[in-house]
């Protein structure tokens, strides 16, 4: 008889990490690795005129993003598919499939220019350029000492 290590999970664990435990392989092994669904990572900056929200997306090309502002809330999502099929000689196919995607929303702020926004994505990283309404920019304030 052969003895395996039971490695109790407190409730509070996550439901993979329970899966993981249990079957002792990880969830993205017994799903494949090309299998994602994430939430990426957000900085959010505030500057004089502007916010800069930079999101983490690495492997995503421009065409996969979709980012709308409907009633005062900016959602950005992406969904990347791509197929793979390799032959042998032998009598088998191999076909992998990859499908990745994640949706994530923001409230804006009332002095958010929402006719301004614009995005760029590089390096794997989306960077959108929210502008702040011209009345609410941080405006450098002179003040006059008085000499006695």
């Amino acid at each position: 008889m052969t003895y395996s290590k039971f490695h109790s999970v407190p409730p509070s664990a996550s439901v993979s990490k329970w899966i993981d435990t249990l079957f002792n392989t990880t969830l993205a092994d017994a799903m494949g690795t090309d299998f994602t669904v994430s939430s990426p990572s957000v900085n959010v900056e505030e500057h004089d005129t502007h916010f800069l929200m930079a999101l983490a997306a690495p492997g995503l090309e421009k065409g996969d993003f979709n980012i709308n502002v409907e009633n005062n809330y900016l959602t950005i999502s992406a969904e990347k598919k791509s197929e793979s099929e390799q032959k042998s000689e032998g009598k088998f196919t191999r076909r992998e499939f990859n499908y990745s995607s994640f949706k994530r929303s923001f409230q804006l702020d009332e002095n958010i220019k929402q006719e301004g926004i614009t995005a760029t994505y590089e390096n794997g990283v989306l960077n959108i350029t929210l502008p702040k309404k011209e009345e609410n920019w941080k405006k450098p304030t002179a003040t006059t000492i008085e000499i006695k």
